[in-house]
């Protein structure tokens, strides 16, 4: 008998109209053959609470959080991972037998791109360029996947140096803030940098992180979160300097793939999820 009932996944947030989750997983679902579909659904923030209660009505298998229910949707959900737990935010949830679990795979999407790259970060010194959500996931998962020493360089102190602290209360790395001044020296022992805000994003593709880029030296492994473009001028300068560069795509692919074996078990197609979202903005 044909089965007409597909398994519901998708997004939550607001603004949402371009996020681009779904075209990466719905590639991965057809190449599978897998009955599943994924939602992309304006959530206003009055409304999350009833949003995440449809997940046990439909019997969703789960769901992406944006911006702004990262954090808000906290108390409606039954458990925490440990990363998710640290972290403070959640970016995914698994409905395990009507149980939602949340979980956050920013941090592990990056950690876990580099990994695939050949990159480990293992005993690293790693320097992050910002303190939000995604550099907070982030600098937790390099943390948790051993790096030695997490720098955070902020704008605002009081956020750089919670991050800091949290790094170093919660995991096994050291950790230390450092003020974001004009045209900032990169720590000379960096082995890792990441540029974790959306500067250079765009409409925004003409500027780049305000740093002296005299202090990246060659050999440096620099990455970058933002997706699109894919070769941001943060990159470009980088590599000029001699850097090993890795952009934001890979990281958003490898969230991606978590996501969807998280949710159906299976061993996601990298690689097609990466050729569908280059494709995506390329057009």
């Amino acid at each position: 008998m044909k089965n007409y009932r597909a398994e519901l996944t998708g997004v939550f947030g607001d603004p949402v109209d371009d996020n681009p989750t779904c075209v990466i997983e719905e590639a991965a679902y057809e190449a599978k053959g897998l009955n599943y579909r994924y939602l992309t659904i304006k959530v206003l923030p009055e409304d999350l609470e009833a949003a995440i209660k449809s997940v046990r009505v439909f019997g969703m298998k789960g769901i992406n959080l944006t911006m702004p229910h990262k954090i808000q949707v906290i108390p409606f959900l039954d458990e925490l991972t440990e990363a998710a737990s640290i972290i403070g935010a959640v970016n995914t949830v698994i409905n395990k037998d009507g149980k939602l679990i949340g979980e956050n795979t920013d941090g592990k999407g990056f950690v876990s791109s580099l990994q695939d790259s050949g990159v480990s970060l293992k005993g690293q010194i790693v320097t992050i360029l910002g303190a939000g959500g995604a550099a907070r996931a982030i600098a937790v998962e390099c943390a948790l996947a051993g790096a030695k020493h997490i720098n955070v360089i902020n704008r605002t102190a009081s956020k750089g140096q919670e991050l800091a602290e949290l790094v170093k209360e919660k995991t096994n790395a050291e950790s230390a803030f450092l003020p974001w001044d004009e045209a900032v020296q990169i720590p000379e022992n960096t082995q890792i940098l990441i540029n974790a805000t959306s500067i250079g994003l765009k409409p925004y593709h003409d500027q780049k992180p305000d740093i002296d880029y005299h202090s990246i030296k060659e050999g440096m492994v620099v990455c970058d979160v933002v997706f699109n473009p894919e070769d941001t001028l943060f990159l470009q300068a980088a590599r000029e300097k001699g850097a090993r560069t890795f952009s934001g795509l890979g990281m958003l692919t490898a969230q991606g793939a978590l996501n969807f074996t998280l949710w159906t078990g299976e061993e996601a197609p990298v690689d097609l999820m990466f050729e569908a979202l280059k494709k995506e903005f390329e057009e």
